[in-house]
Protein backbone atom coordinates (compact mmCIF):
# COMPACT_ATOMS: atom_id res chain seq x y z
CA UNK A 1 0.00 0.00 0.00
CA UNK A 2 2.84 2.45 0.77
CA UNK A 3 4.79 1.85 -2.46
CA UNK A 4 2.30 3.73 -4.62
CA UNK A 5 2.51 6.74 -2.29
CA UNK A 6 6.28 6.80 -2.60
CA UNK A 7 5.99 6.72 -6.40
CA UNK A 8 3.42 9.53 -6.21
CA UNK A 9 5.53 11.76 -3.93
CA UNK A 10 8.66 11.30 -6.04
CA UNK A 11 6.72 11.91 -9.26
CA UNK A 12 5.03 15.08 -7.99
CA UNK A 13 8.28 16.55 -6.63
CA UNK A 14 10.17 15.77 -9.85
CA UNK A 15 7.37 17.02 -12.10
CA UNK A 16 6.63 20.22 -10.21
CA UNK A 17 10.34 20.98 -9.89
CA UNK A 18 10.77 20.65 -13.64
CA UNK A 19 7.62 22.68 -14.31
CA UNK A 20 8.99 25.41 -12.03
CA UNK A 21 12.20 25.53 -14.10
CA UNK A 22 10.06 25.98 -17.19
CA UNK A 23 8.03 28.71 -15.48
CA UNK A 24 11.29 30.56 -14.73
CA UNK A 25 12.10 30.58 -18.44
CA UNK A 26 8.60 31.31 -19.72
CA UNK A 27 7.14 33.70 -17.16
CA UNK A 28 10.03 34.88 -14.99
CA UNK A 29 8.46 33.17 -11.97
CA UNK A 30 10.50 31.89 -9.01
CA UNK A 31 13.38 34.28 -9.68
CA UNK A 32 13.67 33.39 -13.37
CA UNK A 33 14.50 35.76 -16.22
CA UNK A 34 11.45 35.16 -18.40
CA UNK A 35 11.63 34.76 -22.15
CA UNK A 36 13.57 37.98 -22.73
CA UNK A 37 16.39 37.25 -20.28
CA UNK A 38 16.50 33.53 -21.00
CA UNK A 39 16.45 34.32 -24.72
CA UNK A 40 19.54 36.52 -24.30
CA UNK A 41 21.31 33.67 -22.51
CA UNK A 42 20.35 31.24 -25.28
CA UNK A 43 21.70 33.69 -27.87
CA UNK A 44 24.97 33.92 -25.92
CA UNK A 45 25.47 30.16 -26.21
CA UNK A 46 24.61 30.02 -29.92
CA UNK A 47 20.88 29.35 -30.06
CA UNK A 48 19.31 31.91 -32.39
CA UNK A 49 16.71 33.22 -32.26
CA UNK A 50 17.22 33.00 -28.52
CA UNK A 51 13.62 33.72 -27.53
CA UNK A 52 12.40 30.86 -29.72
CA UNK A 53 14.79 28.35 -28.17
CA UNK A 54 14.07 29.69 -24.69
CA UNK A 55 10.35 29.17 -25.35
CA UNK A 56 11.00 25.60 -26.55
CA UNK A 57 13.05 24.78 -23.46
CA UNK A 58 10.56 26.47 -21.14
CA UNK A 59 7.57 24.73 -22.70
CA UNK A 60 9.37 21.38 -22.64
CA UNK A 61 10.12 21.70 -18.94
CA UNK A 62 6.79 23.26 -17.99
CA UNK A 63 4.50 20.93 -19.93
CA UNK A 64 6.71 17.86 -19.46
CA UNK A 65 6.95 18.49 -15.73
CA UNK A 66 3.22 18.97 -15.33
CA UNK A 67 2.48 15.78 -17.28
CA UNK A 68 4.85 13.83 -15.05
CA UNK A 69 3.43 15.37 -11.86
CA UNK A 70 -0.11 14.53 -12.96
CA UNK A 71 0.78 11.07 -14.25
CA UNK A 72 -0.77 11.92 -17.60
CA UNK A 73 -0.05 10.79 -21.18
CA UNK A 74 2.57 8.19 -20.38
CA UNK A 75 5.94 8.86 -21.99
CA UNK A 76 5.02 12.23 -23.54
CA UNK A 77 6.21 14.24 -20.51
CA UNK A 78 9.45 12.26 -20.18
CA UNK A 79 10.06 12.72 -23.92
CA UNK A 80 9.88 16.51 -23.52
CA UNK A 81 12.15 16.48 -20.46
CA UNK A 82 14.74 14.26 -22.16
CA UNK A 83 14.91 16.57 -25.18
CA UNK A 84 15.50 19.64 -22.99
CA UNK A 85 18.03 17.88 -20.74
CA UNK A 86 20.10 16.66 -23.69
CA UNK A 87 20.46 20.26 -24.81
CA UNK A 88 21.26 21.43 -21.27
CA UNK A 89 23.89 18.73 -20.78
CA UNK A 90 25.74 19.31 -24.04
CA UNK A 91 25.29 23.08 -24.52
CA UNK A 92 25.76 24.29 -20.94
CA UNK A 93 26.95 21.74 -18.39
CA UNK A 94 29.26 19.15 -19.99
CA UNK A 95 32.32 21.38 -20.09
CA UNK A 96 32.07 21.80 -16.31
CA UNK A 97 32.43 18.11 -15.48
CA UNK A 98 29.99 15.91 -13.60
CA UNK A 99 29.24 17.61 -10.30
CA UNK A 100 26.41 20.14 -9.92
CA UNK A 101 28.49 22.25 -7.51
CA UNK A 102 30.66 23.15 -10.52
CA UNK A 103 27.63 23.66 -12.81
CA UNK A 104 28.28 20.18 -14.19
CA UNK A 105 25.82 17.84 -15.87
CA UNK A 106 24.87 15.84 -12.76
CA UNK A 107 21.42 17.42 -12.22
CA UNK A 108 20.17 17.44 -15.83
CA UNK A 109 21.32 13.83 -16.16
CA UNK A 110 19.37 12.88 -13.03
CA UNK A 111 16.29 14.70 -14.39
CA UNK A 112 16.56 12.86 -17.73
CA UNK A 113 17.10 9.44 -16.14
CA UNK A 114 14.26 10.01 -13.66
CA UNK A 115 11.91 11.00 -16.48
CA UNK A 116 12.93 7.94 -18.51
CA UNK A 117 12.34 5.74 -15.46
CA UNK A 118 8.74 6.96 -15.23
CA UNK A 119 8.31 6.38 -18.97
CA UNK A 120 9.40 2.74 -18.60
CA UNK A 121 8.00 1.98 -15.13
CA UNK A 122 4.79 3.97 -15.37
CA UNK A 123 3.34 6.55 -13.03
CA UNK A 124 1.83 4.12 -10.55
CA UNK A 125 -1.84 3.61 -9.69
CA UNK A 126 -2.33 7.13 -8.28
CA UNK A 127 -2.17 8.99 -11.56
CA UNK A 128 -4.48 10.44 -14.19
CA UNK A 129 -3.68 7.89 -16.91
CA UNK A 130 -5.57 5.09 -15.09
CA UNK A 131 -8.43 7.50 -14.26
CA UNK A 132 -8.90 8.33 -17.95
CA UNK A 133 -8.12 4.81 -19.15
CA UNK A 134 -5.04 5.96 -21.10
CA UNK A 135 -2.78 2.98 -21.63
CA UNK A 136 -1.60 3.28 -25.24
CA UNK A 137 1.05 5.88 -24.30
CA UNK A 138 2.63 3.36 -21.93
CA UNK A 139 2.95 0.47 -24.38
CA UNK A 140 6.62 -0.49 -24.76
CA UNK A 141 6.74 0.28 -28.49
CA UNK A 142 5.18 3.71 -27.93
CA UNK A 143 7.47 4.44 -24.98
CA UNK A 144 10.56 3.58 -27.02
CA UNK A 145 9.32 5.65 -29.97
CA UNK A 146 8.55 8.68 -27.82
CA UNK A 147 11.86 8.53 -25.95
CA UNK A 148 13.71 8.17 -29.27
CA UNK A 149 11.80 11.23 -30.50
CA UNK A 150 12.95 13.10 -27.38
CA UNK A 151 16.58 12.19 -28.06
CA UNK A 152 16.25 13.20 -31.71
CA UNK A 153 14.56 16.48 -30.74
CA UNK A 154 17.39 17.31 -28.36
CA UNK A 155 20.03 16.45 -30.96
CA UNK A 156 18.26 18.51 -33.64
CA UNK A 157 18.20 21.51 -31.31
CA UNK A 158 21.93 21.08 -30.72
CA UNK A 159 22.51 20.81 -34.48
CA UNK A 160 20.71 24.14 -34.98
CA UNK A 161 23.13 25.83 -32.61
CA UNK A 162 25.49 28.38 -34.15
CA UNK A 163 28.66 30.00 -32.92
CA UNK A 164 28.02 31.90 -29.70
CA UNK A 165 27.48 35.63 -30.01
CA UNK A 166 30.70 37.36 -28.96
CA UNK A 167 30.28 39.54 -25.90
CA UNK A 168 31.31 43.15 -26.42
CA UNK A 169 34.50 44.02 -24.60
CA UNK A 170 35.16 47.46 -23.12
CA UNK A 171 37.66 49.56 -25.01
CA UNK A 172 41.22 49.52 -23.65
CA UNK A 173 41.79 53.22 -24.39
Amino acid sequence: MGFEYGILVMRVILGLGLAAHGAQKLFGWFGGYGLAGTGRFFESIGFRPGRFFAALAGLGEFVGGLLIALGLLGAVGPMLIIAVMIVAIFAVHRRNGFFAQNNGFELPLIYAISAATYAFRGFGPIALDPVFGISVMSRPSVVWALLALGVVGGLLSLAARRSPVPQSQPSAT
